[in-house]
């Protein structure tokens, strides 16, 4: 089972919750939905998306498909793939950031072209 509904331009992916962060993730499911015009960072994806909270268990390097909040610059930000921060293939952000849930496939976004609105719901 799915919680959360994300479209990235004509794409609609699923997501589910990371146990991670569980006061991040209530903040992040009370702002929802969310959306904006995302800019790309190498196979990142991140729009202005302002919630209340501090960095929880925040982290540089995340999971492929990884949902996550940037309280500092007031981001979502989606990854699929390497940034410009990256070493080698791994996926990482250029701060740390809180992954709040995870994407459950993240082939379709391979072929994304620039940046693209995004929007987040409950299934």
């Amino acid at each position: 089972m799915t919680d959360l509904r994300v479209t990235v331009g004509e794409y609609d992916l699923e997501a589910t919750w990371t146990d991670d962060a569980p006061e991040t993730r209530a903040a992040f499911a009370n702002a929802l939905p969310l959306s904006g015009e995302a800019i790309r960072w190498g196979d990142e994806l991140y729009f202005d998306a302002s919630i209340s909270v501090s960095n929880e268990n925040a982290r540089e390097v995340v999971p492929e498909g990884a949902i996550a909040y940037w309280p500092a610059g007031e981001k979502c930000c989606l990854f699929w793939g390497p940034t410009p921060a990256s070493v080698d293939d791994e996926p990482r952000a250029a701060a740390p950031v809180t992954v709040v849930a995870v994407l459950e496939d993240v082939a379709a976004l391979s072929g994304l072209e620039g940046g693209a609105r995004v929007s987040l719901d409950r299934s």
